[in-house]
């Protein structure tokens, strides 16, 4: 079982010059959470640095990994290469963390937050942005 700081560094190293691809490319990166703060809607909000109004939707691994983890046919070598990158970061995640939840805060410009409860009781994952217009 991992320690926080050594999942902590894991996950930096996993993360490491990963981009997440959407009409706009944003680097991952690590997040921790005092386990005390619960991932609500206005939490969220405000982590992502929306307005109050702002939707919050909860959404899954798999959709969150479809297309940078996937082998698609239209994929070249270097994206495939990232691919296994973001396959090893996913089961990282699965292995150390355990009620994984996926959340995207806004619209066009998207917050998103994947985190898990790690063994010691603090939240840990990851966040990016994606844009969708």
């Amino acid at each position: 079982m991992k320690t926080d700081e050594e999942l902590f560094g894991a996950l930096k190293e996993a993360t490491r010059d990963l981009l997440y691809m959407s009409e706009s490319d944003y680097p991952v990166e690590v997040i921790r959470l005092d386990g005390s703060e619960q991932l609500s809607p206005d939490y969220l909000r405000k982590a992502a640095g929306a307005d109050s109004s702002a939707a919050v939707e909860e959404s899954n691994l798999d959709e969150f990994f479809r297309i940078p983890a996937g082998e698609q046919e239209w994929k070249g070598e270097e994206q495939l290469v990232e691919g296994r990158k973001y396959q090893r970061l996913r089961q990282l995640l699965e292995d150390t963390l355990t009620g994984i939840k996926v959340y995207r805060v806004g619209e066009i410009n998207i917050g998103v937050y994947v985190a898990g409860m790690s063994a010691e009781g603090h939240w840990l994952g990851i966040s990016t942005r994606v844009v969708e217009t």
